[in-house]
């Protein structure tokens, strides 16, 4: 049970700092709150990675969740576990966001929780290849940091938590930057409206993502 309630924890840590940094500081129109942005959902990921890793493994992500039971290295029970509890952290963090943003005379930049979405600027199909694509890139840094054989075990937090940085960086202008459906839901939740109309999009690509990192990871990872 243990390790169910790190990544409650892990996962309600992530939300709360990473969507804050967007909801508290204005939004993500500018250079400056893209980048703040970006830094405090990878500083998140590499803080819980050492906080927690030892416990749960830090996946904090439904997405590396399916990744690393398609690779092999959980069983369905544990990643079901372990997906139910990432999006009850995530919905722990949003209401703390909610109720933070309640009483508090800020201008959120249009969202209240840091949900995610893509205006008619941006495509359906190019909001779902975003969020594959870079979940890809993304699950795959992590099966392969964390191999037991060719992985880097110490250096994991850093390398997982950087790479979700660049990934915020390019992502962020397009849908808001999920990779993440745990991340996704608990701020739609709240957030009603398109994003929640949105939603499958941010659940679904990144899933998509994940499966096709864990098949390449396979294969690279292999010792044929």
């Amino acid at each position: 049970m243990k390790k169910y309630i790190a990544e409650m924890i892990g996962t309600m840590v992530l939300v709360l700092l990473g969507c804050g940094s967007a909801v508290f500081n204005g939004g993500v129109g500018t250079t400056a709150q893209v980048l703040t942005v970006a830094f405090a959902f990878g500083l998140s990921v590499v803080a819980m990675a050492y906080a927690i890793g030892g416990v749960s493994g830090c996946h904090i992500n439904p997405a590396i969740t399916l990744g690393c039971l398609i690779s092999g290295r959980m069983n369905a029970k544990d990643a079901l576990m372990y997906m139910m509890f990432q999006v009850i952290g995530a919905i722990i963090g949003s209401t703390i966001i909610y109720l933070l943003i309640s009483g508090y005379a800020v201008d959120p930049g249009g969202t209240f929780t840091g949900a995610n979405g893509y205006g008619e600027s941006t495509s359906t199909l190019t909001a779902f290849l975003a969020e594959a694509i870079f979940t890809f890139i993304f699950v795959l840094v992590v099966l392969g940091v964390t191999d037991n054989k060719k992985g880097n075990s110490a250096m994991a937090g850093l390398a997982i938590g950087l790479t979700l940085v660049l990934i915020h960086i390019v992502c962020i202008p397009i849908t808001g930057t999920s990779v993440n459906p745990a991340r996704s839901i608990g701020p739609a939740i709240f957030e009603k409206g398109a994003a929640l109309s949105q939603l499958w999009l941010f659940i679904v690509a990144p899933f998509v993502g994940a499966i096709c990192s864990a098949v390449v990871w396979k294969y690279l990872g292999s010792e044929r």
